[in-house]
């Protein structure tokens, strides 16, 4: 498939993208991406229940991801699936949706022609860990790795902050104690342990992604940094005294 990680000459929009998890905290946020990326064509969003958005770029498809059909054409793939083991019941039904559903998501996007892949990981991913979330998400990042993609961006956020009631899920205890640490600590708080927010993932993986080569991993201080001056940006500007 030709190279189409960018707007052709005369600004038309080409690539095609997958997304698998379009309804999790960062997942949401990398849709909204997509849909306002003027390079995007069409976005396929994978999950076993529709994200809820209504968009002329936009095709949901309702599936399971054990069984996944042939995929259309495309570019590249996001994968942003993911849960905890409470949510998920057991470590099994755990394993089910971080490793294998998202495996299965990229096997089938590389059939499709995708040349390149964003994943969502975790801070602490390591497949010799003896902490079984950070093996699985470790595990994960191997086989990935493995499957051939021309580029691979692997983004190892910490505990993640965002809206999480707008999309329908209970509020997390650990982010909120982290998040209420880190201001009371601030500078003590290494970077890579600090919360970051889902949106500053999203864009870390939307900007890397299309021109990726090799394995590229976005830790999560780097990313944390990287939106700052967005932030500062985006802030009111301060009344003269």
């Amino acid at each position: 498939m030709a190279d189409t990680s960018s707007s052709d000459a005369g600004g038309a929009a080409t690539r095609v993208v997958a997304l698998a998890g379009a309804t999790g905290l960062v997942g949401r946020a990398i849709l909204e991406g997509l849909l306002a990326d003027g390079s995007v064509a069409a976005v396929h969003a994978l999950g076993r229940r529709a994200p809820g958005v209504s968009h002329p770029k936009l095709t949901p498809h309702v599936l399971d991801f054990g069984a996944l059909p042939p995929l259309p054409p495309l570019d590249e793939v996001y994968l942003a699936l993911g849960t905890t083991i409470k949510a998920a019941g057991s470590q099994a039904a755990f394993r089910a949706v971080d490793f294998d559903a998202n495996l299965s998501a990229a096997r089938a996007a590389l059939a499709a022609g995708a040349r390149r892949a964003g994943l969502v990981s975790a801070a602490g991913a390591d497949a010799k860990s003896r902490i079984f979330y950070n093996r699985v998400k470790g595990e994960l990042e191997e086989a990935l790795a493995q499957l051939g993609f021309e580029g691979l961006v692997v983004a190892r956020p910490s505990l993640l902050v965002g809206d999480r009631k707008a999309l329908g899920q209970p509020e997390r205890t650990a982010e909120r104690v982290a998040t209420a640490v880190t201001r009371l600590l601030g500078p003590l708080v290494p970077a890579n342990y600090r919360p970051v927010a889902a949106s500053a993932v999203a864009r870390a993986l939307l900007a890397r992604v299309p021109t990726a080569r090799g394995q590229v991993v976005l830790p999560s201080g780097e990313m944390r940094d990287a939106a700052a001056p967005r932030a500062r940006e985006s802030r009111p500007p301060t009344p003269a005294a």
